[in-house]
């Protein structure tokens, strides 16, 4: 998708402890098969260190919820094979997909960090809808 594009979808933020994560999703059509309960998201994510020290990314918890009620916990280490370091004022981006049987869904989560000191903290990821031209409501 075309950073334009991309810009002009909802985003969904949460800050916690000065680190501010930011999420877009979309519906990729050509990679879904409705006819058989196929469908695919990919998702967007800004992590953006607003404190005065560095951070580090080391993990990520993601709840994952499809219109049924059916609910799927990823529990993994850093993001895209990554664990990413962000300095003061930057930011890491990163895309990823999620698959559904369903029409429409939703997903939030957290990210367990390290900050100055070796401290170690949790950040939420917010909610998210997975919304597809298939699904009888919208969620977001």
């Amino acid at each position: 998708m075309s950073e334009e594009l991309i810009k002009e979808l909802p985003t969904f933020e949460a800050v916690t402890d000065e680190i501010r994560v930011a999420v877009q999703s979309y519906f990729l059509a050509a990679q879904s098969d409705p006819d058989n309960d196929q469908y695919f998201w990919a998702y967007r994510i800004k992590i953006s260190n607003e404190s005065d020290a560095s951070v580090q990314l080391l993990s990520r918890h993601w709840i994952i919820t499809d219109s049924n009620g059916k609910r799927e916990e990823v529990i993994g280490d850093g993001v895209i094979g990554e664990q990413p370091r962000i300095p003061p004022g930057k930011h890491f981006t990163y895309t990823s997909g999620c698959p559904l049987d369903t029409a429409s869904g939703f997903m939030h989560g957290t990210f367990d960090m390290l900050g100055g000191k070796n401290r170690l903290f949790t950040i939420a990821i917010p909610a998210f809808s997975l919304d597809s031209p298939y699904c009888s409501e919208i969620i977001n």
